[in-house]
């Protein structure tokens, strides 16, 4: 029953030399050998773009959550009657 559940599991693993010389092989057959520099630039500028999106949205967030630390200001204390009363004698007697 155990060897059922792992045979999927192996099939998932990570290629062994000789697979990863088969791939190297196939591609350098595929594109050819003046084209695989141009292809690893390639390769090479959409990481860079891609880190630098993620280090942009990283940022954005940590702005946000910097911006909600900062924003939240005590509620105003509700104004009493008496706070009235002495208001409007004070602008009455002007």
């Amino acid at each position: 029953m155990l060897s059922i559940i792992q045979k999927p599991v192996l099939l998932l693993s990570m290629p062994g030399e000789s697979e990863w010389l088969l791939i190297l092989l196939v591609i350098l057959l595929f594109f050819g050998g003046k084209k695989i520099p141009d292809l690893m630039r390639g390769i090479g500028k959409g990481v860079r773009e891609f880190n630098d999106a993620k280090e942009h949205v990283k940022s954005e967030i940590e702005a946000g959550m910097k911006e909600k630390d900062i924003a939240p200001e005590s509620p105003k204390a509700p104004v009493t009657p008496a706070q009235i009363t002495t208001s409007t004698q004070v602008s009455a007697t002007d």
